[in-house]
């Protein structure tokens, strides 16, 4: 008998138009590729290209050794946060593996569409604060590898009202 897992993801047309979602994509075996500067700077890259060929705008991120986290809106009503998503995975994917034949990311991701009680703010200084959560930043601002592809955000120098990705209605993993 064939173990078969539940897809808990919400349907596809949830996740189009002008709707925030808080994403993390996990390395495959938690390796951490991304401590490797360029590696870090080259997603960061990726992540711009896709939010632009998607109609999406990357608010917030931050580039882990291990893991990224985005917060990302659709800028348009045809905007589709689900295949910015998977498509920014499998390109980068098939990028990685061809340049070092090893698997980059886990087959799945953890994604939760932002409800209207949810702060985009307090989203992104969740995932801004990952660094200084880890112990390897002191303060977010110092993190390299972190910030926001939409211009004029920065990454705050203050905390607002605390945010954490818990409940499983509206977060799934694919």
């Amino acid at each position: 008998m064939q173990f078969r897992h539940k897809n808990i993801r919400l349907g596809a047309a949830q996740y189009i138009g002008q709707r925030w979602c808080f994403a993390t994509m996990c390395c495959a075996a938690r390796r951490h590729v991304f401590a490797i500067p360029r590696n870090a700077l080259w997603i960061v890259d990726e992540l711009r290209k896709g939010s632009v060929q998607h109609l999406c705008a990357v608010y917030a991120y931050c580039v882990m050794p291990d893991h990224l986290h985005i917060l990302a809106q659709g800028t348009e009503a045809v905007s589709d946060l689900l295949t910015f998503i998977k498509n920014f995975k499998q390109k980068t994917a098939y990028e990685f593996e061809r340049k070092f034949h090893v698997i980059l990311w886990q087959k799945k991701f953890y994604d939760r569409l932002l409800r209207p009680k949810d702060s985009p703010e307090a989203v992104a200084e969740y995932i801004w604060m990952n660094p200084v959560r880890g112990g390897i930043s002191k303060n977010s601002q110092e993190y390299p590898f972190s910030g926001s592809l939409v211009e004029g955000v920065k990454v705050s120098s203050h905390t607002v009202a605390a945010w954490e990705p818990t409940g499983k209605t509206g977060r799934s993993a694919t």
